[in-house]
């Protein structure tokens, strides 16, 4: 399984992408982040709707979509591991995040994504949301592989 987050901006290095990098390596799945310029439109609605096209694009035909999303699910760990699993299983091939701008995600992303996923109610920093991201992903791989990385 392939695992694919695509993001609006762009990392400038430091402890946020290191972050990131930590837990890509550990993962046992291929890890790709793809990084969007964000638009520059005056509206957020119009920022919102080419953000959300430029990011469909980036998903390759037949992923499994995941928006994270401030309205979206919140999930612990050992549910999320499962819900991972779940598409695993299924035979998903490639599970894509997708994490939008300042403004959020267009209607485009949220018709188009399988689950809604929020890290919680607090509002992160979106650079360090990858770096979060990927320390989940390793921890519901170690969970569904019974690793002691996760003490329940």
């Amino acid at each position: 399984m392939r695992i694919l987050i695509v993001a609006i901006g762009k990392s400038k290095g430091g402890p946020e992408k290191e972050l990131l990098e930590l837990y890509a390596e550990r993962l046992p799945w291929t890890l790709d982040v793809k990084e969007l310029n964000s638009s520059k439109d005056q509206s957020a609605d119009v920022r919102k709707a080419r953000e959300a096209e430029a990011m469909l694009a980036a998903v390759p035909e037949g992923s499994t979509i995941i928006a994270l999303d401030e309205r979206g699910t919140v999930e612990g760990s050992e549910k999320f591991a499962a819900r991972v699993g779940k598409w695993r299983d299924s035979g998903a091939r490639t599970l894509a995040f997708l994490i939008g701008g300042a403004d959020g995600h267009g209607d485009a992303v949220l018709k188009r994504a399988t689950h809604r996923l929020s890290l919680g109610a607090m509002t992160w920093p979106h650079m360090l949301v990858r770096g979060l991201l990927a320390e989940q992903l390793y921890r519901a791989h170690s969970i569904l592989t019974n690793h002691p990385y996760h003490r329940a």
